[in-house]
């Protein structure tokens, strides 16, 4: 299997290139898009200073399993109808935590078109929990 790949990429090089090419473009776009990502400590200092609150958009399960302290919880799926909840923080920067980094991206764009000042968890709350950090449970 693996050598027939090896051949279907030898023999299609250009393609194969475009198609990277393409799928890196993306992810950069899209990355960008949503806004930038901060570090557990960078978010610990922004919160910490007043200028940011936590957005934790997991599943109700997930939340309840651990969570940072004093995090705004909103399910992903759930972020654009109730977007009104949120108005009060129009002022601060919106760090949104998911569980790996990657599916915040949506809701920080749903946030950036409603007005928000957006940044995401690097890692998710993932990467919060693998440097041990506190987590609060439900």
């Amino acid at each position: 299997m693996f050598a027939r790949f090896i051949e279907f990429v030898t023999n299609h090089y250009v393609l194969v290139s475009s198609f990277a090419a393409v799928l890196l473009y993306f992810l950069y776009t899209e990355s960008r898009r949503s806004g930038p990502t901060l570090s557990c400590n960078e978010l610990t200092a922004k919160v910490n200073s007043g200028d940011a609150v936590v957005l934790d958009v997991r599943s109700n399960k997930e939340f309840g399993a651990g969570h940072i302290a004093s995090s705004i919880h909103i399910p992903l799926e759930k972020v654009k109808e109730r977007i009104t909840e949120l108005e009060k923080y129009k002022d601060k920067l919106v760090i949104v935590v998911c569980a790996s980094g990657i599916s915040a991206g949506s809701a920080c764009t749903a946030l950036q078109k409603a007005g928000f000042k957006t940044a995401r968890l690097q890692s998710g709350i993932n990467g919060w929990n693998s440097q041990n950090l506190p987590t609060v449970k439900k």
